[in-house]
């Protein structure tokens, strides 16, 4: 599966969420599986979209015929648009699936990792993290992605920011320390998404 993670500052915020409306039409799209997004709960005007695809070839097909009649009632409505595709490789919890349903808040970080420790940080992520996540309460579901150059990506979708909160504040601090994460990881971003539930759009049911 294709993870594509668009983040942007809005300037209009009013014609972008019009816009946004529009993406329903992705659900009559070969290989879409799901999309949805929201405002950053830190960043000011900061907006995080993730959309997942079947495979590369159908994104590509997407993005060559149908993406730009898609995207023209956005334009003009934000700026500092960064966007990274990533492939999946295994879940946060288990049988994750591209929906946004039963979830009000998602966390997303985005670590470059040094390329000698890349295989060290994945299995810590399955054998420390990820157990740690599944087990706290209000986490619904994630997932762990990687693209060329030793990056990668951790989404987690939560039930409410006071539960995330929680898991932060109680564990993070052992967790990093016994999956030496300051050893792997040379740079580490993050942000807490604050879903918006209007632009989310789900797969046409297939005959």
């Amino acid at each position: 599966m294709l993870v594509k993670w668009i983040r942007c500052t809005v300037t209009d915020p009013r014609g972008f969420g019009q816009g946004q409306r529009k993406w329903a039409g992705l659900r009559g799209e070969s290989g879409f599986q799901g999309q949805g997004g929201g405002w950053s709960r830190v960043r000011p005007g900061v907006v995080h979209l993730f959309s997942f695809w079947e495979s590369r070839v159908f994104y590509d097909s997407f993005m060559a015929l149908s993406h730009d009649r898609l995207a023209t009632a956005q334009v003009g409505t934000f700026r500092d648009t960064r966007v990274r595709l990533f492939t999946h490789r295994f879940d946060v919890k288990t049988g994750f699936q591209p929906r946004f349903t039963e979830t009000d808040r998602v966390r997303v970080a985005h670590c470059r990792v040094r390329e000698e420790r890349a295989e060290h940080f994945a299995l810590m992520q399955e054998k420390v993290w990820n157990p740690a996540m599944a087990g706290s309460p209000g986490m619904v579901r994630g997932l762990f992605a990687e693209a060329p150059g030793s990056e990668f990506m951790i989404l987690s979708m939560w039930q409410s920011a006071a539960e995330r909160a929680k898991y932060r504040t109680e564990r993070i601090e052992r967790l990093a320390l016994r999956a030496q994460l300051e050893a792997d990881v040379a740079d580490l971003d993050g942000d807490i998404v604050d879903l918006e539930p209007t632009w989310t759009v789900v797969p046409a049911e297939r005959p």
